[in-house]
């Protein structure tokens, strides 16, 4: 039996999300769409009444007549409850939520090593043209309908994506991933049905880049929510773009935070295969930032595995590849790393080395997350969160838990504040430490708040 909206509307409420319905809205074949909703049950006279057209004209349609005026469109659009993004119309608000609610649905089938393999199997396609680490690369990137292009586009349609990207990855920094995500997967759709459209070669090169870094920011900011799926379904993509725009820096960019994934979910081993990927792409496009930022990551990911004779060399060769660097022309996605970032990066590289190897890396930690924290800004809030939760660990590993503790509490004062769930799941090793020191009041109290905002279990 078929489900009313709630609305009362004689239209089923999940019909619009029907793939064959959806392939018609965004072919605007209307005549299509009123034999779907006839076979749904709807009558050519509730489709009159819903869409302002007499019952003849909505017969001439069923018939296959054309409707080609956007102010019919529009108006069918509203009447019959069709997001009108589905037809390539202006975009609205329910468009943003449906796409984002189903342009990424999870795979829950398959084990999150076998979608890690896949992910590098494409990347390694990718990036050098060969599937060097096996497996089928292309059944996890989705393809979803896309809507009408415009017949033509130039130059200031592909800025208007750039000036999309830059101000909703500010919204990421500042915020969170989860203040701008669904906007973001919503401005997707509308940017890719541009590669429909015809344009210069200039124009479509650039397209590539943009759409690649729309991509690239969608998967960053699934990833900040904890959608991991959609996450690498978003970076294959992005690589992909990247790749028809020839811009490796990019590449190596997405494959640097593909790679950051993979740190998260404590798999370093595939996590330095991924970013020594993005290190050839870098070291390809000749830029000494992405080379750096590659670097740093890299030396993470060796801490993480207790290796901190080649952390070290890399962390070395970052600052080396940072200092010849023109910050100052960088592109939007490396703008981030900047000599306050290289600071975060040393202070958590040695924050890992003092929990894997030796606590004596505090020592190093304590002043390069010192030097982070106090500069960055409110719009790279989240990052200044990471930074407190790193610097609280050093001073708990330290013995100084009563300031631990007070850096600790700050930290979660800040991620209270921020729609992220990785700074939740970052205060994992922060809540283990102080656990460690239950005995202590500070130590305790640190460890119930942070089990409270994280939702983890805490000691009897």
């Amino acid at each position: 039996m078929n489900t009313m909206s709630s609305q009362g509307s004689p239209i089923p409420a999940d019909v619009w999300d029907q793939q064959e319905m959806r392939d018609a809205l965004a072919r605007r074949e209307i005549s299509s769409v009123y034999r779907l909703l006839r076979r749904h049950g709807v009558s050519q006279r509730q489709i009159a009444a819903l869409t302002g057209q007499s019952q003849s004209e909505v017969s001439e349609i069923l018939k296959g007549r054309q409707v080609m005026a956007y102010d019919v469109l529009t108006r069918i659009a509203m009447g019959l409850g069709v997001p009108r993004g589905y037809m390539g119309l202006a975009y609205d608000e329910t468009t943003a939520v449906r796409v984002a609610a189903t342009a990424d649905s999870p795979h829950p089938e398959e084990d999150e090593s076998v979608k890690r393999r896949k992910f590098l199997a494409h990347a390694a396609a990718v990036t050098v043209g060969a599937a060097v680490f096996g497996a089928d690369s292309g059944s996890w990137v989705s393809h979803p309908t896309q809507t009408p292009a415009p017949g033509r586009i130039g130059m200031t349609d592909v800025r208007q994506v750039e000036a999309a990207t830059r101000a909703l990855r500010a919204l990421d920094y500042q915020y969170g991933g989860g203040s701008c995500r669904d906007a973001v997967v919503a401005q997707l759709s509308w940017g890719q049905q541009m590669l429909g459209a015809s344009s210069t070669d200039i124009v479509r090169q650039r397209l590539y880049v943009a759409l690649a870094d729309l991509h690239n920011l969608a998967g960053w900011t699934s990833f900040d929510t904890g959608l991991m799926d959609s996450a690498r379904n978003h970076f294959g993509q992005a690589l992909d773009l990247a790749k028809q725009g020839e811009n490796e820096a990019l590449m190596a960019n997405i494959l640097y935070r593909m790679g950051r994934v993979y740190l998260h979910q404590n798999a370093p081993d595939d996590a330095l295969k991924v970013f020594q990927l993005g290190q050839l792409a870098a070291q390809n496009s000749g830029s000494e930032l992405a080379v750096g930022i590659l670097c740093a990551n890299e030396a993470w990911a060796y801490a993480k595995m207790g290796s901190d004779e080649q952390a070290l060399k890399l962390l070395g060769r970052a600052r080396d590849e940072f200092s010849r660097a023109n910050v100052a022309e960088a592109p939007a996605w490396a703008k981030f790393f900047n000599e306050i970032d290289l600071s975060s990066m040393i202070g958590t590289v040695h924050t890992e080395l003092a929990q894997t190897v030796d606590a004596k890396y505090t020592r190093t930690a304590i002043p390069a997350l010192s030097k982070a924290i106090n500069n960055f800004g409110d719009e790279y809030a989240r990052s200044r969160s990471f930074n407190l939760t790193s610097m609280a660990i050093n001073h708990l590993l330290e013995g100084d838990i009563d300031h631990g503790a007070k850096i600790g509490r700050q930290a979660v004062d800040l991620s209270e504040s921020l729609k992220s769930v990785r700074t939740k799941q970052r205060m994992e090793p922060l809540r283990q430490e102080a656990e460690k020191r239950r005995n202590n009041p500070e130590a305790r109290e640190l460890a119930d708040r942070v089990a409270r905002f994280t939702g983890a279990d805490t000691a009897a």
